[in-house]
């Protein structure tokens, strides 16, 4: 077998090594005068994935899973971890030293203010919480009679002996024709912004906000484009990007020099310190600016006014350049796709094919375009039950093999004119009665997503319950959200906007979002369809209010062996074809004829 480049399905967990590497952390704490230490899974930028330089809490517990917090008191420890993880944390941490804990039943800030004695001190490292973390922990301590006490360097490192160092990526400029909009021009936007709200500057923390802002980008962080560094902008001036030298070629610097200031890491808290002592005000991204620096800022002088970063709503509104970016290399994805899946179908009805060598074979199919950079994500390769976990990531003690029933692939793939993130639910053999009607209301909640209109202001918690209504009809329901932002060539997940309970911020034209409701059955399988969609607006005849839709940017068949036509409205039809027509007519010429000839039957009209 092949092996992945983007992704490995080895367990790389140090669990066995839990026991001793918790007792040299507890040794030092009353070094620091503590009676326990918070573990946060994070770095300074609260960035979704980590390097190996930052992952703290699998270096101390052996837990790997991308959600998760450590509380350690000097008689008991607690790894904390939501659903998708139950499994995974259960078997890689030693349970006789650390006690696996649900972060939604219990979570830490509870656990810690239920378990520490009274007046204990609890120590944190104030670079990895933002004030809003902290809070929540701060208001529980209060109750229980506890003390936070910020403590740096952080204690892990300290026992950390063999941490890795630091990445160094290069940093790469992306070009004008895909950002679409010139750093000058973004930086006069925001100045403007800046001046209409009173303040003297934006510190700009988050690693997607620097990249898009200066139209650069990295590779520090796994599956991301990013360069990891700070940068402040003024309300008057050049703008500051604070990096790593080495990162940086001649022509590179060059590029950016002639726009901004490029200086060191160090100098970022220098350069906040002096302009707190001139009594600047500047906004912090509540999102990922931690505690710590902005109590620095605040202890010089300045007015840190913590709130929305206003860098990620022009982000998540994507330009004319943008966009065309996204159609076409969701078209090139799509292609990719395409050939996997008439592989798949070939190789599943052979047999002997696993979660592992699928995964696998769809990285060779983005490979070859001769266009990818980094899948977007761990694929989600899922056969039988390990499909009913919805965040489930395959490794080699996991792996299942490819049966009769459902198998589930979720992924995607970065390029540099776009992120692409799809999900397709495909029958082996042949499903059961109930697997057609599940998956059939699964696919009525996309199109209802697909099909809907809805006026300028409304929210994705709006539009939620769309792809809801067909399950809800038969008592059954989903429990992650309908869909999430996605950047341009940069994180898979995006925010302001999601489609979801608890998505609030408007949908604007420009948006990216995918459109990916599910049906799970623990224990026996799951189902889950997923295309990309792009906020646009519509013209409707007599329309009293500017009112938008979606364009549908994924191309790819959805498996009509799963699908019951009598449940289908004929409205819904329509759209399954048209759907279907388009993947044809655009992907068809992009394959070979034995693909094209799969995939005329794969989009045949019902």
């Amino acid at each position: 077998m092949p092996a992945a480049r983007f992704q490995s399905f080895e367990i790389k967990s140090e669990g066995q090594a839990g026991p001793e590497r918790l007792k040299r952390l507890r040794a030092l704490l009353p070094e620091r005068g503590l009676d326990g230490y918070l573990v946060a899974r994070a770095d300074e930028h609260q960035n979704e994935y980590l390097p190996p330089s930052e992952e703290r809490l699998a270096w101390l517990t052996g837990f790997t899973g991308s959600a998760g917090f450590g509380v350690v008191l000097m008689d008991r420890a607690a790894v904390f971890t939501d659903g998708r993880y139950t499994e995974q944390l259960a078997e890689q941490i030693d349970r006789s030293v650390y006690e696996p804990v649900s972060i939604i039943d219990h979570p830490p800030s509870e656990w810690l203010a239920g378990q520490a004695k009274t007046g204990a001190r609890i120590g944190y490292d104030p670079r990895r919480h933002t004030p809003d973390q902290l809070q929540r922990f701060q208001q529980a301590a209060e109750r229980a009679g506890l003390h936070l006490v910020a403590s740096e360097p952080n204690a892990v490192d300290a026992v950390w002996t063999e941490r890795p160092a630091p990445p160094l990526a290069p940093v790469g400029i992306h070009p004008a024709r895909l950002a679409g909009v010139a750093l000058d021009d973004k930086v006069r936007d925001l100045q403007q912004w800046l001046a209409a709200e009173k303040l003297d500057g934006l510190a700009i923390t988050d690693p997607t906000g620097i990249a898009w802002l200066f139209n650069i980008r990295g590779g520090d962080v796994p599956h991301m484009p990013l360069p990891i560094g700070n940068a402040l902008l003024p309300r008057e001036g050049r703008p500051k990007l604070f990096i790593d030298g080495r990162k940086l070629s001649n022509s590179v610097r060059a590029s950016l020099e002639d726009r901004l200031d490029v200086d060191e890491p160090a100098a970022f808290a220098a350069t906040l310190k002096a302009l707190g002592q001139k009594a600047a005000k500047l906004r912090f991204d509540r999102e990922s600016a931690s505690i710590g620096l902005v109590e620095d800022f605040r202890a010089s002088g300045g007015a840190a006014d913590v709130g929305l970063n206003p860098i990620a709503l022009r982000k998540a509104v994507k330009n004319k350049a943008e966009c065309e970016g996204a159609r076409q290399a969701q078209i090139r994805d799509g292609a990719a796709m395409v050939q996997f899946l008439c592989w798949l179908d070939a190789a599943a009805a052979r047999g002997g094919e696993t979660e592992i060598s699928a995964a696998i074979a769809l990285e060779g199919f983005r490979m070859a375009t001769g266009k990818l950079k980094d899948i977007s994500f761990d694929t989600i390769s899922a056969a039988g039950p390990n499909a009913a976990l919805p965040h489930y990531r395959v490794n080699e003690v996991s792996n299942r093999r490819i049966t009769k029933g459902i198998y589930l692939i979720d992924s995607g793939g970065q390029y540099i004119d776009g992120t692409t993130d799809i999900t397709r639910t495909i029958a082996i053999g042949k499903p059961t009665a109930e697997m057609i009607d599940r998956n059939t209301r699964v696919l009525k909640g996309m199109i209802a997503v697909s099909l809907a209109v809805f006026p300028k202001g409304a929210s994705g918690a709006q539009i939620d319950s769309f792809a809801r209504q067909h399950l809800w009809a038969a008592g059954l329901d989903f429990d992650h959200g309908t869909g999430h932002g996605v950047g341009s060539y940069l994180s898979v997940h995006e925010g302001p906007q999601r489609i979801a309970k608890t998505g609030s911020a408007p949908l604007e034209p420009g948006m990216i979002l995918s459109n990916e409701p599910g049906y799970y059955k623990p224990g026996h399988y799951g189902i889950r369809i997923e295309n990309l969609v792009l906020v646009e607006r519509r013209s409707i005849p007599g329309a009293e209010r500017e009112i938008y839709g979606f364009e549908t940017l994924t191309l790819c068949p959805i498996d009509r062996r799963l699908i019951k036509p009598a449940l289908l409205t004929e409205a819904e039809r329509r759209w399954l074809n048209a759907y279907h027509a388009r993947v044809l007519k655009v992907i068809g010429p992009l394959v070979d004829k034995p693909v094209k000839t799969w995939l005329k039957k794969a989009c045949a009209s019902l």
